[in-house]
């Protein structure tokens, strides 16, 4: 009899144990690969060979360590070799092996790591020996069973998805839409699915559209409309002479048949496009996916970038482990075999409630619930598979009976009566018809395919036909829907989901209503985005409860002037943040999909037994995680603050501002080349030309001109021919304007609308730089050349001040609290640097330091005439001499700010906020006396 799970993995516990003591010789792979087949209770000399010999692709002769045909080929290496070496040898053998025996899968091992690879997904798993007990279910193969993977964007979605499109537009064609096509593509989707599933008879109902309809579809919507009355009849009200290919159909209920829409026209060519959707093998369907992606066939723009309007597993996995199944899985893990803790555990996942106010096509409540039903699987297996006290088929134990085995419980075992979980405990709002409906027959969807797997695994099929239960999903508008009137506050476990990104400056006016209603009282709350909605009724809703919850949203509330508003708020309702994703790419692999830069935030009222921030040192990349004492609203382990768009500095520093903005309609701008063409008819204009820099002109060292006339002498420019011509120009560009204030300039028009010219030579700093730059590349500019208003300009600035600003310290705090555009830096006047705590306590002495420090900057980059700021702090070209140079500059920094170094920029961030919470407490003594504490441990 094959083995249990439980037994396997108590099998691969043990041989790790086995093998864990060093080992590198090649005599023992044979030994080592027999014991690795017995974990599956597969005896290795049955289906595969050792050291096969086999011609490499250099023509020498190679000995394959072990080979299963047509299943695997493992490569094995001493301890602590090179295991892509491994796997380029091995795939050296596919040339002279025969396609019968070419694998599914590699796997290559060091006796202490293992590798596989899936050569028909591209999917790769490492883990460590010690850990082999957790990965076992990799190696389902091993036992002729299909390994369980997810794929973000599976082929077969994508192709049904277009299929139904095709039809969905040639019903629509022929006037057949609105609510009553969408209601009807629902169910279609559902009877295509069920076909597959075992919720039909398999086949019947591609079999009722081929046999039962005519070729021309002339009768198609009509036998259509009286399948659909039969699915929403029980069986025992149906006619007795019904049709026999009519009644061999189960009865659905759910509501999903219950209402009568118009009947649909087809024609030949509609019915075979039905017919094309009925071949398709509709078990391989995601629910998870399939739902966002059906939904895009409905827009024409969507539909041309197919795919990219659905929120990928992976990226609903990191959202949802945090918020509760980590924990979850934990606590399942610490009960053991012990029965009535089993028993307990179970029912409480038979409690939980979860609502998604934002729901869409149902994504993330399938996808929790999919999680949730393999969870309770494992406990169904526990429970079952390990001798126990029997129970009796409630569930509840059996007095006065004798522990069983395996065997004889199964056989006793109803297994309908065992499973708790259900789609009545998933709640979600949506505004738009379509993807609510099509939300609750996914979660039906889904909740079939997990019946189906626990039936496979305890040998009894069965579905939840007809519907008794189903999820609440609400159509409306959840910034208006008091979310406690769908589900109970007592009642409700978790809010999950991801609110629409909509920024603030998108907003439609209805949505602005939206906001205002929510925002009601509430300061400057117009310029934040439409998902801070979700953010203040979750937290008034969950005030006072053990409800938690977690939002995906764009960065932009955790940074820049809208943090400060929400989170000051949010913290006012006593909201506490347990765990946060920083800033990483949304995106999934859609041909044309725009990356969106995201968070994740998870919240409640409760403090937490344990907060963890998510950070990633690539935002493509994998996270890692950081223990943190808190975290606050920018996301980082410090104090909660929020900082607010102050007027001046906190600290006696020189003010900022912006560059001169001309409004000038680019009349008085040039590139060198436009210059040296005005310059040829109208050469008397060369006194009147300035060097013109922006951030990109700073950085990129591009050449840039502005014909500044504002102080030219009415006498002067009037012997100017082509300049009045320009003049001109901008008067009528400033009088065409919808902005009073723009109109009003027309008046001076040789003046600009910001005028920022210091008399002496002053700091620029870019507005928007790359965040994949170590320092914001900013540098001291003469007055002879003009700032643009996209830079900030810091009139009588010293090295001293040039310093700080481009030191680690600094560069620390703009990436805790800046703004973004995309991901790059967006530099701030009122949030980033009025804010900034400078170094209050620095004696003169470290001021010097740090002033020697940044000439030693500023000299440098004089080393490299032909270079470019963008070159000099590109970080794969940045100079040795120049990192040695900002090194120096740090260690003055810290120095000045009472510490030697920092672990972790995580350190310098949360003393960055203590000294800023010092600098702004009330009565508080001077300053940077106390050295804020060490915060992070990663983990």
């Amino acid at each position: 009899m094959p083995l249990s799970w439980n037994e396997i993995r108590d099998r691969a516990i043990a041989f790790s144990r086995e093998w864990s003591e060093e080992t590198s010789e090649d005599a023992e792979a044979k030994s080592f690969l027999d014991d690795f087949f017995n974990v599956f209770g597969v005896k290795r000399r049955r289906v595969a060979t050792f050291e096969t010999k086999v011609k490499k692709l250099d023509g020498k002769d190679g000995f394959i360590d072990m080979i299963w045909p047509g299943k695997i080929l493992i490569e094995m290496k001493s301890r602590g070799k090179d295991l892509d070496r491994a796997h380029r040898q091995a795939k050296e053998y596919f040339p002279n092996l025969k396609d019968a025996e070419l694998p599914q899968y590699i796997l290559v091992c060091d006796f202490a790591r293992f590798r596989l690879y899936d050569l028909d997904s591209g999917g790769v798993e490492e883990f460590k020996l010690k850990d082999f007990h957790k990965h076992v279910r990799l190696f389902a193969f091993i036992l002729g069973l299909q390994a369980h993977t997810y794929k973000e964007q599976d082929p077969v979605n994508i192709e049904a998805a277009v299929r139904m499109g095709n039809l969905h537009d040639e019903l629509r064609l022929v006037g057949y839409e609105g609510h009553d096509l969408e209601v009807f593509l629902v169910r279609l989707l559902f009877c295509l699915f069920a076909d597959d599933t075992g919720i039909f008879d398999s086949g019947i109902f591609h079999e009722y559209i081929k046999n039962r309809t005519s070729e021309d579809g002339s009768d198609l919507g009509a036998k259509l409309d009286e399948l659909f009355q039969i699915l929403n009849q029980p069986k025992e009200k149906r006619l007795k002479n019904l049709d026999e290919d009519l009644a061999q159909f189960d009865y659905i209920n759910g509501a999903l048949f219950s209402e009568r829409l118009r009947t649909s026209a087809f024609n030949a060519q509609m019915r075979r496009q039905l017919l094309v959707c009925c071949e398709l093998d509709w078990s391989k369907i995601s629910p998870a996916i399939f739902g966002a992606l059906f939904q895009s066939i409905m827009d024409d723009k969507a539909r041309r970038n197919i795919g990219a309007h659905y929120t990928s597993e992976k990226n609903i996995l990191k959202l949802i482990k945090p918020l509760f199944l980590d924990e979850l899985w934990s606590e399942f893990n610490k009960i053991g075999k012990n029965a009535n803790k089993l028993r307990d555990f179970h029912d409480k996942l038979r409690t939980l409630r979860f609502l998604d106010p934002a729901c869409g096509c149902g994504n993330f409540l399938v996808i929790t619930y999919r999680e949730l039903r393999l969870l309770e699987l494992e406990v169904l297996r526990a429970a079952w598979s390990v001798p126990s006290p029997a129970r009796s088929t409630q569930g509840m134990r059996a007095p006065g009976t004798a522990p069983t085995t395996r065997t004889t419980r199964q056989l006793a075992l109803n297994v309908h009566e065992l499973i708790l979980l259900d789609v009545d405990q998933f709640y979600g709002i949506e505004i738009e018809e379509f993807p609510a409906q099509i939300a609750q027959v996914a979660l039906w969807l889904v909740d079939h395919q997990m019946n189906t797997l626990v039936g496979q695994e305890f040998g009894q099929s069965f579905a939840r036909i007809p519907l008794k239960t189903s999820a609440k999903i609400v159509n409306g508008n959840a910034l208006r829907i008091d979310w406690a009137s769908i589900v109970p506050r007592n009642e409700l476990s978790y809010i999950l989901g991801n609110p629409p990104f909509v920024g603030s400056k998108f907003l439609t006016d209805e949505q602005k209503a939206d906001l205002q209603l929510v925002f009601s009282g509430i300061k400057n709350s117009g310029t934040l985005d439409l998902v801070t909605g979700w953010y203040v009724k979750a937290a008034h809703l969950i005030k006072d409860t053990r409800i938690v919850c977690a939002f995906v949203s764009t960065n932009s509330i955790v940074q820049g002037e809208q943090a400060g508003i929400l989170w000051s708020e949010l913290l006012h309702l006593g909201i506490k943040i347990h765990f946060a994703h920083r800033t990483f790419m949304w995106r999934n692999e859609a041909s044309g999909m725009a990356a969106v830069h995201c968070v994740i935030v998870g919240f409640a009222s409760i403090e937490p037994q344990r907060r963890t921030i998510f950070d990633y040192s690539d935002i493509k990349g994998e996270p890692h995680a950081i223990v943190a004492k808190n975290i606050n609203p920018y996301l980082v382990d410090a104090p909660d603050v929020t900082l607010p768009s102050r007027q001046h500095p906190l600290c006696d520093v020189p003010e900022i501002g912006i560059g001169n903005q001309p409004i000038d309609g680019g009349h008085y701008l040039f590139t060198t080349e436009q210059r040296d063409t005005y310059l040829t008819s109208e050469p008397e204009a060369k006194p009147y030309f300035r060097r013109w820099i922006g951030s990109d002109e700073l950085i990129n060292g591009y050449e840039r001109w502005c014909l500044w006339l504002g102080d030219c002498a009415p006498d002067e420019l009037r012997k100017l021919v082509e300049a009045p011509k320009r003049i001109q120009a901008v008067r009528n560009f400033r009088l065409e304007s919808k902005r009073a204030a723009t109109r009003k300039i027309a008046d001076t028009p040789t003046r600009f609308l910001v005028e920022n010219m210091p008399k002496s030579a002053y700091l620029a700093i870019p507005e928007v730089s790359s965040e994949r730059r170590p320092f914001i590349p900013i540098g001291f500019e003469q007055p002879e050349t003009f700032a643009s208003n996209l830079l900030k300009v810091m009139p009588n600035a010293t090295p001293y001040h040039f310093g700080i600003l481009s030191s680690t310290m600094h560069m620390a705090w703009v990436r805790a609290t800046c703004g973004r555009l995309k991901s790059d830096y967006r530099y701030s006047k009122d949030i980033v640097y009025n804010n900034f705590p400078w170094p209050v306590s620095a004696t003169d002495k470290q001021k010097q330091e740090i002033e020697k420090a940044a000439n030693g900057v500023l000299e440098t980059r004089k080393q490299f005439p032909n270079s470019t700021l963008a070159d000099l702090y590109d970080p794969l070209s940045m100079p040795p001499a120049l990192v040695k140079a900002h090194q120096a500059l740090d260690k003055a920094v810290d120095a000045a700010y009472g510490k030697k170094s920092f672990a972790s920029e995580a350190e310098r961030v949360a003393y960055l906020f203590e000294l800023y919470q010092q600098l702004t407490a009330p009565l508080m003594g001077v300053a940077g006396k106390k050295k804020p504490a060490k915060r992070s441990n990663a983990v």
